[in-house]
């Protein structure tokens, strides 16, 4: 199923929650809607959805115009933040809802059930009632019951959101391979750029309302278009400090010089961005020292998180395993030129670190239809 959005723009009197946008998500894959609280997710969900008519533009489904049409006259599946379940029927009869009412063959119904609780980790669940369940055991009732319906478009909105660490794992796992099993056309809302990134796919991100950028989900995460791209898909965040770009080197704050002879950009001031796990600990062939002092480190799962005050600006790390460094510690943190990101004064990309078996890529190229 193609789904596509024409200009579509959202208010509710002087409030703006969606400015004028175009989206084509990509039929039959996983487009994953990435950014903040109040990014707009849930609001464009709700227009693809038909729970909400746009104030501008039009939704169609395979060409046809579908703006308006409320929910009840799609064939769409939707799980929210907020997991909603039938309180009078079983787990069983939850899941089994949308079967029956397509009138399903009751073996065949039974199967896709048990399957489906099996693959979601309630299959011990299917006699007890919602009420019976925990928060999170509800919530993948919910999902389960939206897997079942095997609609051609399928809404998921922060579905894992409720789950512990452990199982959000799980079941990103199972999802994705759930989602590669069938050919419906999936949207996935999260907030977690190390989400988007495990789902794969593809990811159009979202800020303020406004889409960013969309694309294939490693392309947009390698080569963000923007300033606010690269903010938003960046976890931890992305390091950003000002710098001056002059005759093929960088200088940043306390007369740190980065040689980048291969950039072709106009001189002038620019921010210079490296991910967190492209700074090294030691020195390194080609890297340059940018010294400092430890400000914290703290340890994360198997990694650890060691921010750094330096002269071009604070700096986070992130290093594998334990690293025991002492507060206030002097430390210099090594940044190699083939690892930084390059931004202009209006936040646009202007170079980003070539991956092996890619084409130069000097210049930023938005994956995006159109938009603000």
């Amino acid at each position: 199923m193609q789904l596509s959005l024409e200009g579509i723009a959202q208010h509710v009197g002087s409030q703006a929650y969606l400015y004028p946008m175009s989206l084509a998500p990509m039929a039959g894959a996983v487009t994953i809607l990435l950014g903040t609280t109040q990014a707009g997710k849930t609001s464009l969900m709700r227009v693809m959805a038909g729970l909400d008519k746009p104030a501008a533009g039009r939704v169609l489904v395979d060409g046809a115009d579908v703006t308006g049409v409320p929910v009840r006259d799609r064939n769409v599946s939707m799980v929210y933040q907020q997991f909603i379940n039938y309180p009078s029927l079983r787990v069983f009869d939850n899941i089994a809802s949308p079967l029956r009412l397509r009138r399903d063959h009751h073996a065949d119904i039974a199967t896709r059930v048990r399957s489906l609780a099996a693959r979601l980790h309630i299959d011990h669940l299917l006699d007890r009632y919602p009420a019976e369940l925990s928060g999170g055991q509800q919530q993948r009732v919910a999902l389960a019951r939206a897997l079942a319906k095997s609609a051609p478009l399928m809404l998921l909105d922060e579905p894992l959101v409720n789950l512990d660490y452990k199982l959000r794992e799980e079941l990103r796992e199972e999802l994705t391979q759930l989602f590669a099993q069938g050919d419906a056309t999936v949207i996935y809302a999260t907030t977690e750029p190390a989400e988007a990134l495990l789902l794969g796919g593809y990811t159009a991100v979202l800020d303020a309302g406004e889409l960013l950028q969309y694309g294939p989900t490693p392309e947009v995460f390698h080569y963000p278009a923007s300033l606010r791209v690269a903010r938003a898909f960046s976890d931890p965040p992305m390091n950003l400090v000002d710098g001056t770009l002059a005759n093929g080197r960088v200088t940043l704050a306390g007369n740190i010089v980065i040689p980048l002879p291969d950039v072709t950009a106009a001189d002038g001031l620019v921010t210079v961005g490296v991910r967190a796990g492209a700074l090294r600990l030691h020195a390194v062939p080609q890297a340059v020292a940018v010294p400092g002092r430890v400000a914290l480190a703290e340890l994360s799962g198997s990694d650890t998180f060691v921010h750094v005050d330096t002269s071009a600006g604070s700096l986070v790390a992130q290093f594998a395993g334990v690293v025991d460094l002492e507060l206030g510690a002097p430390l210099s943190l090594h940044i190699e030129p083939a690892q930084i990101y390059l931004f202009n004064a209006a936040g646009d990309r202007i170079h980003a670190p070539r991956r092996p078996g890619t084409l130069a890529n000097q210049s930023a190229a938005p994956m995006i239809e159109s938009g603000v």
